[in-house]
């Protein structure tokens, strides 16, 4: 009798072991099945949430569908509920292992925005604002304020005073802090460049070099003849010629510039109009590559006092405005032929 009654509590718990096996294996094969994503999906996790709340978010935004093996799954690897708040990038394939452990991991969704050499600040406002997931906290303020939000001592714009390159945020991250590393970039660039620089030109600041780079930033997109470029501006400098850069008169005409440079608007004074101003502008009129800074601190040793565009995307430069006009008849030729074809 006792051997019976051993015999059937084997077979019973042999049949619970079975069960649980055969339990354990449906969560298992269910941790391995895909989310429904079919394309890479952007994942937002409040604060606080639960196991409970989790899965009805999941199931609220189709990602998965309401199962009971998902609290099971929970249950059985507790680390597994460990998951931290954050905005998160789940990938097509991606397993409910898988996401559980990224919501475990803390790494959170990465975003990227590209703010662009050339461009001034307003257009890098502008991009920060259709920046998704970025937060806004300077929204509507005046070149004056940002500066003093980022902490800036001597300046007081932030124009050209921004590095350009390509920042990478999470979600919730602030305008200004992103704008902060871009500064501190720009200063520690501008100090390594100005230390390093050829000390007989004409600069009084480090300001006054930047704002050299801005312009020769908008000048010119070749690389190569940005030395050019600088030497041309030095070179006025030194004999007190005045720049004659049209990229300052734009600046200077603010939102009212359509397009087009008008003689009146040549001769309108501005603060930045260096048809009118003598020197520098007041401060940079964009945002300078390091290519152009470096161009700046060590421009090329030349005789040019004039360029103008060749057609071909750069320049052709001259001494004497007998030259220069010539080159420019040859531009104006050469643009001419190209429209008519």
């Amino acid at each position: 009798m006792k051997n019976k009654k051993l015999k059937i509590s084997a077979l019973i718990l042999l049949l619970i072991l079975g069960m649980v096996f055969f339990a354990y294996n449906k969560v298992e094969r269910f941790a391995d099945r895909p989310i429904n994503v079919s394309q890479e999906t952007i994942f937002t996790l409040p604060a606080g949430t639960g196991r409970v709340v989790l899965e009805t978010l999941l199931v609220k935004h189709k990602l998965m569908q309401e199962n009971p093996y998902f609290s099971w799954l929970l249950r059985i690897e507790p680390q597994l509920s460990e998951f931290k708040a954050g905005t998160y990038r789940f990938e097509k394939g991606m397993t409910v292992r898988q996401m559980l452990e990224l919501l475990k991991s803390g790494k959170e969704a990465q975003f990227s925005v590209r703010l662009v050499e050339g461009f001034k600040l307003s257009d890098w406002m502008k991009l920060l604002q259709n920046s998704g997931y970025l937060k806004h906290e300077l929204t509507g303020k005046s070149g004056e304020e940002i500066a003093t939000a980022i902490g800036m001592k001597d300046a007081t714009n932030a124009e050209g005073w921004l590095y350009p390159d390509t920042y990478l945020y999470t979600a919730g991250m602030t305008d200004l802090s992103l704008l902060k590393r871009a500064h501190q970039r720009m200063v520690k660039t501008v100090d390594t460049l100005w230390n390093e620089r050829d000390t007989s030109l004409p600069y009084k600041s480090s300001t006054e070099m930047l704002t050299m780079a801005s312009i020769i930033e908008k000048e010119t997109a070749v690389k190569d003849e940005r030395p050019e470029v600088a030497s041309v501006f030095i070179n006025r400098l030194r004999i007190g010629m005045r720049l004659q850069t049209d990229p300052t008169v734009i600046y200077g005409m603010g939102e009212s510039y359509n397009g087009n440079i008008t003689r009146k608007d040549l001769e309108t004074p501005t603060p930045y109009n260096t048809y009118v101003i003598p020197g520098l502008p007041p401060s940079p009129i964009a945002m300078p590559s390091e290519a152009s800074i470096v161009a700046a601190a060590h421009p090329a040793k030349t005789p040019y006092l004039y360029f103008v565009a060749d057609g071909k995307g750069g320049h052709t430069f001259t001494t004497n405005l007998e030259n220069h006009n010539k080159a420019v008849r040859v531009y104006r030729e050469a643009l001419k032929n190209k429209n008519e074809k």
